[in-house]
């Protein structure tokens, strides 16, 4: 039977925003963690405004609405107004109800200079890492460092002499120029539009741009950000901001590894590591020079897992580039990118976290109540080793997918062996509990 598509508008209607979100949506682990956070920074944003005056629009709105510009990719906060609107996710993420109305546009540029000066967006990102290192989902012994080019919110139109005065030629707002025989350098021309931006390509052969440089410090256990740093692009600046944020990570005695590409493979970079007690686990650049690695580091197993591993900070500036919006920046000035990178990285984050969290709840069901009793011991197993490295969980859970067939009576008992086998721990002192939970895994399957 066909329905009928005229309805009679409901002239009383009980519902929240809430009801609407599906209850197995991954927005909503984000939102309790994010609610965490802003909790724990409510002290800041009291000493951030008066006690007298109008009310303002809440600055935990200004941080989520922020997050969801860069999980959904929006590409202009007025849009993200006009979408609060109507979209229920919207308005139950900021805790609104169905009848709140929208902020206007300007609210954000209005408040961004007060979340600079208390450097909320830091204290955000730190308060989100805090809960990672709860759920010991950090490592803190290895971390790879990697960089790249930003486009800035500027024209090549907007490159001009430093020495040059006036608007442009003729008068008109968007002239015709022929760059054909001038020669351009940071040194001689700027930027009218943003003065900080600096002009750079990515190597030989390629367009010119202006460009911002943009560092993420990550670590090796999960490829989670714990530190990102925006600067201006130079030659030196990729190493450069791997010291500075080395120096701003909280760390123990210990010693630390820092994988990275060859573009940090330099004497002065390397003396600096070991200075700071950290291995350089970089790759090694021998085209038509000497490397400043040596045997004695690229001799351990540790290198070649760095050095495996490291390649997963793409990840991290793929998903900022196409997801966050950032393949060509919003904002003019060094600070206020600044800003939005430190509330994009945290967006990152928390979309890893929750995926992660997922992940453990689905496999420790399949460990424990899908599979026989006769393999029941894989699902302790499971929960002891997320506690040391996640790249043991993930051969576990490899291990219970061969392990199907094995118990139905279906074969598989080399191929589970083979997979036992496959065990990878990053730190030595886990080695001898990875042979028992492999001898355990043994004896449980056969």
């Amino acid at each position: 039977m066909r329905g009928d598509k005229t309805e009679q508008a409901a002239v009383m209607l009980f519902i929240t925003p809430d009801q609407k979100v599906p209850q197995d949506h991954p927005i909503r682990g984000i939102k309790a963690i994010v609610d965490r956070a802003l909790a724990s920074l409510s002290p800041v944003f009291n000493r951030m405004y008066s006690k007298r005056g109008r009310p303002s629009i809440p600055p935990e709105h200004l941080l989520k609405a922020s997050l969801l510009i860069a999980l959904y990719s929006i590409r202009s906060e007025r849009q993200f107004c006009e979408r609060l609107e109507y979209d229920l996710l919207f308005k139950w993420f900021l805790d609104q109800n169905i009848d709140t109305p929208a902020f206007d546009a300007s609210t954000f540029s209005k408040n961004r200079q007060r979340l600079l000066d208390n450097d909320v967006a830091q204290q955000f990102f730190g308060a989100v890492l805090e809960e990672a290192k709860q759920r010991q989902l950090l490592s803190e012994e290895h971390f790879t460092v990697d960089g790249t080019l930003l486009e800035a919110w500027a024209s090549m139109k907007s490159v001009q002499p430093k020495d040059k005065e006036g608007g442009p030629p003729n008068g008109f707002k968007n002239p015709d120029v022929d760059y054909h025989g001038d020669k351009r350098s940071n040194e001689t021309h700027a930027s009218r539009t943003d003065p900080e931006a600096r002009l750079m390509r990515k190597g030989r052969g390629k367009e010119t741009k202006l460009c911002f440089a943009g560092h993420v410090l990550m670590e090796n256990r999960n490829g989670l950000v714990v530190d990102i740093d925006l600067s201006q692009a130079t030659g030196r600046a990729e190493r450069e901001a791997a010291l500075r944020m080395l120096d701003r990570l909280e760390r123990k005695k210990r010693r630390l590894t820092l994988g990275g590409d060859k573009g940090y493979d330099t004497r002065e970079f390397v003396a600096e590591l070991r200075q700071r007690q950290v291995t350089p686990h970089v790759a090694q650049n021998q085209s038509g020079r000497r490397s400043a690695i040596d045997g004695r580091t690229t001799s351990w197993g540790g290198y070649k897992v760095s050095q495996r591993i490291r390649k997963r900070v793409e990840e991290v500036f793929g998903w900022v580039k196409t997801v966050g919006g950032g393949r060509k920046l919003r904002y003019i000035g060094l600070q206020r990118n600044q800003l939005w990178a430190g509330l994009t990285a945290t967006g990152y984050n928390l979309v890893r976290m929750v995926r992660i969290e997922r992940q453990q709840a689905v496999v420790s069901e399949l460990l424990t109540r899908r599979l026989p009793n006769a393999f029941g011991q894989v699902g302790d197993i499971y929960q002891v080793s997320l506690s040391h490295h996640a790249g043991v969980a993930e051969h576990v859970l490899q291990l219970a997918h061969v392990a199907r067939p094995v118990v139905a009576g279906q074969g598989g008992l080399r191929a589970a062996r083979q997979s036992v086998q496959g065990l990878v721990v990053l730190r030595r002192k886990t080695l001898r509990e990875v042979a028992l939970q492999q001898r355990q895994v043994l004896l449980a399957v056969g």
